[in-house]
């Protein structure tokens, strides 16, 4: 007796369904188990850092603290009883990301403090009130960075690109602030947050602040961004050559492509979601798996320099780029960026001279 019409359909199908479903599991099953093998490998491939010392009296500066790789570097150093400048654009976030840290870990001393990248002003009182607050300085994580479509053609407060700006300039102007107390603090270290991106990345000092070259917004990468994330890499090499036996050592990295929040301001379309959802399974890591090998370059002893005066690491283990960096690039770099910021913001510099 059928008590609804169409209940001889849904049998029926019921029926399909477990003739069919023992050869959907042959082929399921296997598949995901080797998607999670191939996830675990990969994961494994990541490294981690290992080095688990207090870190008490040690003051860590670290930008873009308040969300991603930087609130988990923050984390990590706390949870080493490290003291850790947050050096955010967004305090109340940054606050909130103090209250996350507090969940996990009791140690260390986090102390947030407001810094905007894009505004050559605020580096600069954000660099004084550091250096009055602290008579020592040891680590200086130049890590917060924006990624934001070129077609939005973003510039900072300085009227310069916002990529270039933030990413490279501020980061630039900040360390050249610091530079004598870290020089006091030494032992000590900058370590500048790249990406393998910078591969893609082109110096054109006469487009560099101004925005990417008109071949490069054809690709499908962000050019701007891998512009000033060669830049990052550039700086490292220069700082490393500038400050030389000072007890400075300069690291760059890679911390591989993470959660971070960093592509926020895209609107992808849901095709592109389908596509790389099972990419992101496979070789996406955690902020807390890419901010190992920045604890890593922070915290580890005698670390190599396998780029002469500057190491570049990934995986937390020393990298080879397939980019041929040339010193005389580092250097023009350099110049560029120190007259841009007398250029653009000469009051301050009058100010940092007296």
């Amino acid at each position: 007796m059928q008590w609804w019409p169409g209940a001889a359909t849904a049998t029926s199908l019921l029926h399909d369904v477990e003739l069919i479903m023992p050869a959907v599991l042959t082929v399921v099953v296997p598949l995901v188990a080797t998607l999670c093998f191939i996830r675990a490998l990969t994961s494994w491939s990541w490294g981690r850092c290992t080095n688990a010392m207090a870190q008490e009296g040690k003051v860590f500066v670290v930008t873009g603290a308040n969300s991603g790789l930087g609130k988990e570097t923050a984390r990590m150093l706390a949870q080493r009883k490290a003291r850790v400048v947050m050096a955010c654009r967004d305090m109340a976030a940054a606050y909130l990301a103090v209250e996350d840290i507090r969940k996990t870990t009791p140690n260390g001393e986090l102390i947030p403090m407001q810094l905007d990248l894009a505004s050559l002003e605020s580096v600069y009182t954000f660099a004084q009130e550091l250096l009055a607050d602290f008579p020592q300085i040891h680590v200086l994580i130049n890590n917060a960075g924006l990624s934001i479509p070129d077609e939005k053609e973003p510039m900072t407060e300085d009227g310069i690109e916002m990529h270039f700006g933030v990413n490279h300039l501020g980061h630039f102007f900040l360390t050249n602030l610091l530079l004598e107390r870290l020089k006091e603090s030494a032992p000590s270290r900058v370590i500048n947050v790249s990406s393998l991106l910078h591969r893609h990345g082109i110096i054109d000092f006469d487009h560099l602040s101004k925005g990417p070259l008109p071949s490069q917004k054809s690709g499908n990468l962000p050019p701007a961004y891998c512009n000033s994330k060669l830049c990052n890499v550039y700086h490292a090499m220069e700082l490393g050559q500038r400050v030389g036996d000072s007890g400075v050592d300069v690291f760059t990295l890679c911390p591989g492509w993470c959660y971070s929040g960093l592509m926020r301001h895209y609107n992808f379309p849901w095709y592109k979601y389908i596509t790389i959802v099972p990419i992101a399974f496979l070789f996406m890591r955690s902020s807390n798996k890419g901010a190992q090998g920045i604890v890593h370059c922070a915290l580890e002893e005698n670390l190599p320099k396998n780029y002469g005066t500057f190491g570049f690491y990934r995986n937390c283990r020393p990298f080879t780029s397939q980019t041929p960096f040339d010193p005389d690039i580092a250097k023009q770099l350099w110049e560029y960026s120190d007259n841009l910021i007398k250029t653009q913001a000469p009051s301050i510099v009058k100010r940092v001279l007296n």
